[in-house]
C-alpha cells in the first residue's frame, strides 16, 4: 500500500484523517511522545508512530533520513495564538511561525526526494485564517498566510507533485474549546465542523484520480448537524 505521513496525529482533525486514510495507506502517525499517539497507533493496526518535535531541525533531520519513498505528506500539526499586535511580543511572532509556517517548510524540504520518488500528494491544512485577518488574529494570520504561500511555492516548483490547500472554517476540537475559552466565549461546538467531515474531505483530495490536481479546497460550518 501506499505511505501517508500525517503531522499532529494524536488528536482532532490528525486522528480522524489517520483514521479515513487506514483502509487504503500505511501510516506514519507523527507527534510527540504521549499515550494518545500510541492509542491511536494501536486503535489503526498496522499504524507506525512517528515521534518527532518538529521544532527541533536536528530531531527532523533524524526522523525524516530514513524515508526514501513517501506517498503523502498532511501538514497537519499547528497551534492557535491570540492578541492584538499591541499585546503579541516577537517572542510570540517566533513561536507562531515556527511552528506553523518554518516546521512545515523545513519537513517539506527534508522529504522531497522522497515525494519525488513516489510522484506524490502534500496537504498542508491551513485555515480561514489564512484567507482573511480578524483583529487579535495577526501572528496566527500571518503564519497560515505564511503556509499558503509555501504550498503554492511548492506546487509551481515540484509540477510531479500534487499539492492541496485546506482552508477549514472551525472545527469542533479540543484546541477550539482552548481558543474558545481565551476568547471568553461559551462553547458551542454544534456550531462548528466536525473533525470528520474535514478529514474525509481530505482522503477525498487524496483518492481524486491523477489526471485532476485539486489545489484548494474551503469548508464553512454550517451551523447544522
Amino acid at each position: 500500500m501506499p505511505t501517508a505521513l500525517i503531522t499532529g496525529a494524536s488528536r482532532g482533525l490528525g486522528a480522524a484523517i489517520a483514521r479515513g486514510l487506514a483502509p487504503t495507506h500505511d501510516l506514519l502517525l507523527g507527534g510527540r511522545p504521549s499515550s494518545e499517539l500510541d492509542e491511536i497507533a494501536l486503535e489503526l493496526d498496522g499504524a507506525a508512530t512517528w515521534e518527532v518535535e518538529l521544532t527541533d531541525h536536528d530531531d527532523l533531520y533524524s526522523a525524516t533520513e530514513m524515508i526514501t519513498s513517501l506517498d503523502v505528506l498532511v501538514h497537519n500539526a499547528g497551534i492557535g495564538s491570540l492578541g492584538t499586535i499591541e499585546e503579541t511580543p516577537a517572542d510570540e511572532w517566533r513561536r507562531v511561525l515556527e511552528v506553523n509556517l518554518i516546521a512545515a517548510a523545513e519537513l517539506t524540504r527534508l522529504l522531497l526526494p522522497a515525494l519525488r520518488q513516489a510522484r506524490g500528494h502534500i496537504v498542508f491544512i491551513n485555515s480561514g485564517a489564512g484567507r482573511r485577518v480578524n483583529p487579535g488574529w495577526g501572528a496566527y494570520a500571518a503564519s497560515k498566510f505564511g503556509l499558503r504561500a509555501l504550498a503554492d511555492a511548492v506546487r509551481g516548483e515540484e509540477p510531479d507533485l500534487r499539492v492541496t490547500t485546506v482552508f477549514p472554517g472551525r472545527i469542533d476540537t479540543d484546541m477550539q474549546q482552548e481558543i474558545v475559552a481565551m476568547e471568553g466565549g461559551d462553547y458551542d461546538g454544534t456550531r462548528f465542523l466536525v473533525p470528520e467531515t474535514v478529514a474525509a474531505a481530505v482522503v477525498n483530495a487524496i483518492h481524486t484520480p491523477i489526471d485532476a490536481h485539486p489545489e484548494e479546497i474551503v469548508l464553512r460550518p454550517t451551523g447544522r448537524r
